[in-house]
């Protein structure tokens, strides 16, 4: 894993004599990743959440204790005002930003899994 990282921090480092635009370092994008991960996985958790209360689902109790632990944590980390919803659009921009994320960091196009 490490070395991983320490390749595609090599590959990103070639942009480096770019003039006039700054590049991002290897730490910022994966923290945009990241967040972008958590923005998504939290609402298809609520899209599950919704269809559970209705009764369209079913899942393993000691599975949804954990995700609603999960839930309850990216909450904290970015304030409840910042979790959505999201319209259309702003669904369409927060996939298309992780997956143009995770297109730099190596992965296939559309990797949206979270």
């Amino acid at each position: 894993m490490c070395e991983n990282i320490r390749n595609r921090s090599e590959r990103i480092s070639v942009f480096d004599d770019t003039e006039g635009d700054e590049v991002r370092t290897l730490e910022e994008v994966l923290e945009a990743e990241n967040m972008f991960l958590d923005k998504i996985w939290f609402d298809r958790h609520l899209s599950l959440e919704y269809r559970i209360d209705q009764g369209m689902e079913d899942v393993n109790s000691e599975i949804w204790q954990g995700a609603m632990e999960s839930a309850r944590k990216v909450i904290e980390k970015y304030g409840e005002e910042n979790m959505g919803p999201y319209s259309d659009f702003e669904w369409g921009m927060l996939n298309g930003k992780l997956s143009a994320l995770r297109w730099v960091l190596g992965d296939e196009w559309d990797m949206l899994d979270t």
